[in-house]
């Protein structure tokens, strides 16, 4: 079983702080996905440098073929140790999933990652390990479908302290926190803001401190074909829609025109969702074997500003709920950020005098601008795309 591995991550800067000294690295490979997590001490710019240094250095040396054992141990020898309070200038979380979901997981001075698996949280035995006269966990262990893992930085164990909470929370009370919420969580972004939204709230919407969350969900692959139009070739209409019916997953349709072929090469009703008609977001529209038909510029352009602002990993001020709703632009997001893994873009460059007027070439332009920053964001979140124009 090869799985996809869903990452993302959410962050808090410490109040009256320009940067967080949190630092995330995701280095997607061909066969593994590699997170890492490092937090500088301290906050602000100096803490921020600190974290960076090890990120950058995990990920430039795993890019380059280095083993996490060599990267550890280059981290811990490069990294110095704060003379006064003789603790690390920057503490680390390292994992690597490859795609069969077998993990290996290090440790230094960080909060133990979380693993929920049907409900229940699995208790991962670790070694401990000397590198340079400094205490490392390891971890070895087998990821299944649907485990969800969450690694965090020590300001999310801070949230509340002093503040709606004495202590603040205890590892324990994030780790009761994550059984009741990720259960219903279809995607890693959902995971991981769900839990720093959290703590916005239990700072009082005042971080006393930098805090990360690293959502990870393993999935089986999800496929969406996406289909907007026409073709540049008005001859190539039916084999568009034969390769959109014929593809793994769902099957979405954007644009008007678009709908019109399927509606012509399948032989099957367009029915409009009247529900819709009064909404500011032009309605949907239902046919027999399609998932998902939205009119094309106006819900692409509010979809992908949706998709921009969720994929935005710092939270500056309580989130609402973007993805809450029943209109085009809002299915189209939810379906695109929670069920898909791989994205299957078959784009209509449609310049020829068969449709030619003169608006609908600048409404072509702007189609055309707005997914490819739609393909953009998806690559940016991890999922896998594929263009093909037509």
């Amino acid at each position: 079983m090869r799985y996809f591995v869903d990452t993302s991550f959410d962050s808090l800067k410490k109040k009256g702080e320009e940067l967080c000294g949190d630092m995330v690295e995701i280095i997607k490979m061909e066969d593994s996905t590699v997170m890492v997590l490092a937090d500088g001490l301290g906050s602000g710019v100096k803490a921020n440098i600190l974290a960076t240094l090890t990120s950058r250095i995990a990920g430039t040396m795993i890019k380059g073929g280095a083993d996490i054992y060599e990267t550890v141990h280059t981290i811990i020898n490069t990294l110095p140790i704060c003379s006064e309070r003789h603790i690390a200038y920057s503490t680390f979380t390292i994992m690597k999933i490859d795609k069969n979901g077998k993990t290996y997981a290090v440790e230094y001075e960080n909060p133990p990652f979380f693993l929920i698996r049907k409900g229940e949280s699995i208790k991962i035995d670790k070694k401990e390990t000397i590198i340079n006269e400094r205490k490392v966990l390891e971890s070895n262990f087998c990821l299944q479908e649907n485990d969800v893992i969450t690694i965090i930085s020590d300001g999310v164990l801070h949230a509340g302290e002093g503040n709606v909470l004495n202590m603040g929370w205890q590892w324990s009370d994030v780790e009761n926190y994550l059984l009741r919420s990720s259960g219903n969580k279809k995607c890693a972004k959902n995971i991981s803001r769900d839990l720093i939204d959290a703590c916005w709230y239990l700072y009082g919407c005042k971080p006393g401190d930098d805090a990360t969350a690293i959502g990870i969900k393993i999935k089986s692959p999800q496929y969406v074909d996406l289909f907007t139009g026409p073709p540049e070739d008005k001859a190539k209409d039916a084999y568009v829609i034969d390769e959109l019916m014929r593809g793994k997953g769902k099957k979405i349709i954007c644009g008007g025109t678009a709908a019109n072929i399927a509606e012509r090469i399948l032989k099957r009703d367009l029915v409009v969702d009247t529900r819709q008609i009064n909404s500011e977001i032009p309605p949907i529209f239902y046919m027999e074997g399609v998932d998902l038909i939205t009119e094309g510029v106006v819900t692409l352009n509010k979809s992908v500003e949706i998709i921009r602002k969720y994929t935005n990993s710092f939270l500056e001020e309580g989130r609402e709920n973007i993805l809450k709703g029943e209109d085009g632009a809002i299915k189209l997001s939810r379906m695109l950020l929670e069920e898909c893994t791989h994205l299957n873009m078959w784009i209509g460059k449609a310049w020829n005098k068969a449709y030619d007027n003169e608006e609908f070439y600048l409404s072509i332009g702007i189609k055309m601008r707005l997914v490819e920053e739609l393909c953009e964001l998806m690559q940016r979140l991890g999922r896998i795309v594929k263009i093909n124009y037509v």
